[in-house]
């Protein structure tokens, strides 16, 4: 057998069979135990929501994961401009400390209604900005951490060399900065997930996998609330896959 596929077939089999048992005595038990619906759906019913309601999980997982990109995105860019202007200035590092300290505990449930109403209601917006504050505080800590792990004398040594500061730039402070940015773009891609969906809760459009899964339990049809609920797990997993990807592009190409 071909060593790569062997390799894929170690990292994927085991935890495939351990999902597949999983599902299986979860079924097993609900039929033995005769578990309520709305205490555990079985998997056999959430398999058959999922086949009739495909197209609509699909659509509103695509909305969620839209206002989750855009706020990953946008969380992005000013977290890595503020770490930079942070690691460039003590005074701006001051400043922004404990601004960043308050932004990481401020609570999506006392902010969403806030950006709602200043935003509108019919309005993706404030879901966007929500999943972009979330994105933003992990990005800018280890942005800011890994810029600062160029010490001095690796600089000095580089001028000395008449290396140009972009040379410095290239060669020393992005490949010592990017480990650390990618460990909070991982971070931030999942809370970008998770508060796009939670925003989804307290109002605005409800196309979104949110306003699906409790207009669903609302409705008492539990077993179609979790097939939602599985198309917000495929997400952060999509979201999880597709950064770690770009990681090991960007690693590579650094090297």
């Amino acid at each position: 057998m071909n060593p790569a596929v062997e390799t894929v077939l170690k990292r994927v089999l085991p935890p495939l069979a351990l999902l597949v048992f999983g599902i299986a005595l979860v079924q097993v038990l609900v039929t033995a135990l005769d578990i309520p619906p709305f205490v555990l759906a079985s998997p056999a019913a959430i398999w058959d929501e999922i086949v009739a309601y495909l197209p609509a999980i699909a659509s509103a997982t695509l909305v969620t994961g839209l206002n989750a990109l855009w706020g990953l995105l946008l969380g992005s860019v000013i977290g890595i401009a503020l770490a930079v202007l942070a690691s460039r200035t003590r005074v701006i590092d001051g400043m922004l400390a404990p601004i960043v300290a308050a932004i990481a505990v401020v609570p999506i449930v006392a902010l969403a209604p806030v950006l709602y109403t200043m935003f509108g209601s019919t309005s993706e917006t404030a879901r966007v900005l929500i999943a972009a504050v979330a994105a933003f505080v992990p990005i800018f800590l280890n942005t800011l951490r890994g810029l600062r792990q160029v010490r001095p004398v690796q600089r000095d040594l580089l001028r000395a060399l008449a290396a140009t500061p972009a040379q410095v730039i290239r060669t020393l402070t992005i490949p010592a900065a990017l480990p650390h940015f990618f460990t909070g773009l991982r971070v931030a891609s999942s809370l970008a997930v998770i508060s796009a969906l939670v925003a989804e809760y307290f109002g605005g459009p409800r196309q979104g996998l949110g306003a699906a899964i409790t207009t669903a339990a609302a409705n008492s049809a539990y077993a179609r609330a979790w097939a939602f609920v599985l198309g917000a797990i495929v997400l952060g997993l999509a979201f999880f896959l597709i950064t770690s990807l770009i990681e090991r592009a960007f690693t590579r190409f650094a090297r």
